[in-house]
């Protein structure tokens, strides 16, 4: 039995890989941002297997960092870290938006809340670390990386994803040699969830269709370092494997998580 952290769990993709872990033998430490639909959730997936709660707000910079040292303090012995939680491009029409730190939303979420999390839980040594990314990808703009100018939902949460792939591959080339595995896929595109529904869009596919991935990744040796679409292997944006731009994107984290 593998302990495997997932975040967003309370619905979508994350509720239903949830289920597939509890019902697979695993205990699941199931995150969600509202206490009652975490507390709902964990009941539920207690009918099926082993599950707890955890409830932080990823918007909040202290909130992920707390919710990596409880994390790390009730188990440390994390086998998995499942980055899942995320926000889309907004409802059509809607403008930019800040997290409770003043960074845009987008980029605070789907970006810095993972590598902040997954910082705070490497002392644990998990042996897999999967970021649900996407393969709609666009280059950071280094010039403009709050995106204050020319706001545009899909172009953020397109961004914010390219920083996810670029950050999976620096940090498997620094953990080369650990016993640490990071890689990011693409689960699906456009499935059945609130997230695609809000950003206006009718769905292609489903949550089903985007959890194996997931799921082979969090329980497989798949390597290190690789982007995934569904269960293939594939190529993230060619900008992701810059090396410069690793670096400009490194130096760039390292200033906005602790501003």
């Amino acid at each position: 039995m593998s302990t495997i952290l997932i975040t967003g769990a309370t619905s979508g993709l994350g509720r239903y890989v949830a289920f597939e872990l509890v019902r697979a033998g695993h205990l699941v430490l199931a995150h969600g941002r509202d206490p009652g639909r975490t507390e709902s959730l964990v009941a539920e997936l207690r009918t099926e297997g082993v599950a707890e709660g955890f409830v932080a707000d990823l918007a909040s910079l202290a909130q992920v960092r707390e919710l990596g040292a409880r994390v790390a303090e009730a188990h440390p012995g994390l086998d998995v870290l499942i980055n899942n939680a995320g926000v889309g491009a907004g409802s059509p029409g809607s403008g930019r938006e800040v997290s409770a730190d003043g960074h845009e939303l987008r980029l605070a979420v789907n970006y810095l809340a993972p590598v902040a999390l997954t910082r705070a839980l490497l002392p644990t040594r998990p042996a897999r670390i999967v970021n649900v990314g996407s393969v709609g990808q666009e280059p950071v703009d280094f010039d403009d990386v709050e995106f204050t100018r020319g706001y545009n939902g899909f172009a953020a949460y397109r961004r914010a994803k390219f920083a996810l792939a670029a950050h999976t591959f620096a940090l498997a080339e620094e953990l080369a040699g650990t016993e640490v595995a990071v890689n990011v896929l693409h689960p699906a595109t456009f499935m059945d969830t609130a997230m695609v529904r809000e950003g206006g869009v009718a769905p292609w596919s489903t949550v089903a269709d985007g959890a194996p991935g997931v799921l082979a990744l969090a329980t497989q040796d798949l390597g290190t370092g690789g982007f995934f679409d569904g269960t293939n292997p594939a190529r993230a944006h060619e900008g992701t494997y810059d090396r410069e731009v690793q670096k400009r994107l490194s130096a760039v984290t390292d200033r906005l998580l602790v501003s």
